[in-house]
């Protein structure tokens, strides 16, 4: 459940929008690296949102300053030692691959969760959470964020994340962060695509998550998880394979709760059901 204690991160309904859950990267004395224990709460998590419409926005962020500083070394060192057990019982696991996979797996739940994923992105945001950065659905950087792809300099390729970088911003950029490790600011983030605005200090911040929830309140939670659904496809299909898929999910909305009462309210002029004042 939402409500149970983790170690990795912490989770808070918004006072005052209920809807809106703040979920919070809190490893803050390794800059919020991606431990295991913390893909496995996070995977709790999007696991449990996956049905909950109850909640329509996630603001993803770090504790102390920083986003994520990507996979933690301590995590890669004990599969290390996990390698060399497993050579001496000759049993054939491979920690590294589990490891990898795993985290993997919580980048492509992260990608499809129904919810607005809004991330802040503030510090350092490299590697795994260069990752998780391009997989969010509005991305605000702040004048303190940091950007890079280390993995190369660290002899390892970003494997997972390789994927959703390239969507996010192109093929050609992708090479030249990736193979050259560069670093940059949230200014740069904003040209190149990866972030949507950039604040220059907190009250801009503020002002910037404020107007994104205000939108996100007029839209109704099932249609947007049926629109996020058929972008993602939209991706990797062309247009002509999704426009039945496409036909039959407009139909199924049209018909349903949401279509039906906001339809009647355009037509009666009147504030949609789930729109919150």
């Amino acid at each position: 459940m939402l409500d149970q204690t983790y170690t990795c991160i912490k989770l808070e309904r918004d006072a005052q929008s209920p809807w809106v859950l703040h979920l919070t990267l809190d490893r803050p004395q390794s800059r919020n690296a991606m431990s295991l224990a913390m893909v496995n709460e996070l995977s709790h998590v999007l696991a449990e949102l996956e049905s909950d419409f109850s909640v329509r926005a996630i603001i993803l962020r770090g504790e102390g300053g920083h986003f994520c500083a990507g996979g933690d070394i301590k995590d890669m060192a004990n599969a290390r030692a996990q390698v060399a057990q497993s050579a001496k019982q000759e049993n054939g696991s491979d920690p590294y691959f589990e490891l990898n996979k795993q985290f993997g797996e919580l980048i492509l739940k992260m990608n499809q969760i129904p919810q607005v994923v809004v991330c802040v992105l503030e510090g350092a945001i490299l590697g795994g959470g260069f990752g998780l950065a391009c997989v969010s659905d509005v991305a605000i950087a702040t004048s303190t964020a940091k950007f890079g792809l280390p993995e190369t300099s660290l002899g390892i390729p970003p494997a997972q994340i390789a994927p959703f970088v390239v969507k996010r911003i192109g093929l050609t950029q992708t090479r030249r962060l990736a193979l050259l490790g560069e670093r940059f600011d949230g200014e740069e983030s904003v040209r190149l695509g990866i972030s949507h605005f950039y604040a220059k200090d907190d009250a801009e911040l503020d002002q910037l998550l404020g107007r994104t929830l205000d939108q996100v309140k007029n839209c109704a939670p099932k249609a947007n998880a049926v629109t996020k659904k058929l972008i993602l496809k939209a991706a990797e299909f062309e247009a002509s394979e999704l426009i039945e898929e496409a036909a039959q999910a407009f139909s199924a909305a049209v018909q349903g709760q949401e279509g039906v009462a906001g339809t009647m309210a355009f037509v009666q002029k009147k504030p949609a059901p789930w729109a919150i004042s």
